[in-house]
């Protein structure tokens, strides 16, 4: 097996799943356990310059530069968590060598089966060695992937004194995945001049544009009686609630919606007769129309409230914004660049926008321009989730071009 394969194996055994109700940095104990052997494995293959944040859980590593003509500062960066949405303790991984372009069957038992009917991608790796679940657990390619291809990439400059290079920085970070992974991140010490956050998906992509965000939660209060003396008095909450959402546009969903198209997701909803709470993700790529999504949940709040009397509050906080404003026009020799790179290694660059936000974006706005590259897996967060061997053997080559590009 591969060297990249081989370090992302080990760093899927360890469970490293962020909690967003924790009210802690980082939110869990099991991210700082990664990252000690993640520490302890970039000291091994020589690694001196390394800066490890003890109290919020960051890595920084400095590889110096050989090349007195190379006077950019590049940086990689990528999560040490993964989802919350599906449990990564106890993975089992299994390897499909010479994938044949059928159904897998990740657990026999359980009858859970990946299937290109409803993964129609896995059709494009057919011949190729696909890693995947059991079908109980995610896999952590999100980003566990980009991590190993990182620190391949890292270890073949460390092994390679003679090939040239320009200074090179990585970055290792906490809690991305709960929308907090540069909560404390230090710019100043990071000490690059852009970055790429390598957290994508398919082979090939490269994206500067991803969604503008906001969490809504929509709360709706009612009237509780005994059922049997009800009539006239009671207000159900949960039935305006229903009718608040069934107002929203149904096509605007996750499961209805692609590429630039924007989505309300109601992610949770709890409730009892008097009091409910739906909490909504809205997504928008563009910000006049992200700003109208949020107007949107407001204008049905107050048509119910036109009917209900005041039931129903929306309350809207911005999570993050679209990177491309901080790319365009000043930074897309970093899309370029990374193009250009593709096209060497043969890879066939695939610049799509990101569904979703990134470590980078949130930097952008802080500074640092940090388009985002591919770390090879498909389906995150789920069980169906899997990564093609040659495309992290290929993403750790990738990386290795652009820095000798810089």
């Amino acid at each position: 097996m591969s060297e990249t394969v081989d370090r992302f194996l080990k760093y899927i055994a360890i469970d490293s799943k962020s909690d967003d109700a924790s009210g802690q940095h980082p939110s869990t104990s099991s991210q700082f356990a990664f990252a000690d052997m993640l520490y302890e494995e970039l000291r091994s293959i020589g690694i001196t310059d390394i800066t490890y944040d003890r109290e919020h859980c960051y890595i920084y590593v400095k590889l110096k530069g050989n090349d007195p003509e190379c006077i950019s500062k590049i940086g990689f960066i990528a999560h040490m968590d993964t989802s919350p949405e599906a449990e990564g303790k106890d993975i089992y991984p299994s390897i499909i060598d010479g994938y044949d372009g059928g159904d897998i069957v990740l657990n026999k038992k359980l009858n859970i089966v990946l299937s290109p009917e409803s993964f129609p991608e896995l059709k494009r790796y057919k011949g190729q060695s696909l890693i995947v679940t059991d079908g109980t657990t995610l896999l952590g390619s999100d980003d566990k992937s980009g991590i190993a291809e990182i620190v391949t990439m890292l270890n073949y400059f460390q092994t390679h004194p003679e090939v040239p290079h320009g200074e090179i920085r990585a970055a290792f970070t906490p809690d991305e995945e709960i929308g907090e992974g540069t909560e404390y991140f230090d710019i100043d010490l990071f000490d690059a001049d852009f970055a790429y956050t390598v957290d994508g998906g398919e082979i090939g992509e490269i994206s500067y544009e991803n969604f503008n965000a906001a969490l809504a939660i929509v709360t709706v209060k009612g009237v509780n009686v005994h059922p049997g003396e009800a009539y006239k008095k009671m207000v159900n909450s949960q039935k305006i609630a229903m009718e608040f959402n069934s107002l929203l546009p149904a096509d605007m969903c996750p499961e209805e919606t692609k590429d630039y198209q924007g989505f309300f997701h109601l992610i949770s909803m709890e409730g009892s007769t008097e009091l409910t709470t739906l909490s909504y993700l809205v997504r928008e790529h563009d910000s006049k129309l992200f700003e109208e999504k949020k107007a949107l949940l407001n204008e049905l709040a107050e048509k119910l409230n036109a009917n209900y009397g005041r039931r129903v509050t929306v309350d809207i906080a911005d999570s993050y914004y679209n990177m491309r404003s901080k790319i365009v026009p000043d930074y897309m020799f970093l899309v370029n660049e990374a193009c250009a790179a593709m096209e060497r290694v043969r890879i066939n660059p695939l610049i799509k926008p990101i569904r979703g936000g990134t470590d980078g974006a949130m930097l952008s706005f802080k500074g640092l321009p940090c388009p985002n590259l591919c770390a090879g897996g498909h389906n995150f967060h789920g069980i169906y989730e899997f990564v093609p061997v040659e495309s992290m053997d290929k993403i750790s080559e990738l990386l290795i071009e652009i820095v000798k590009a810089f």
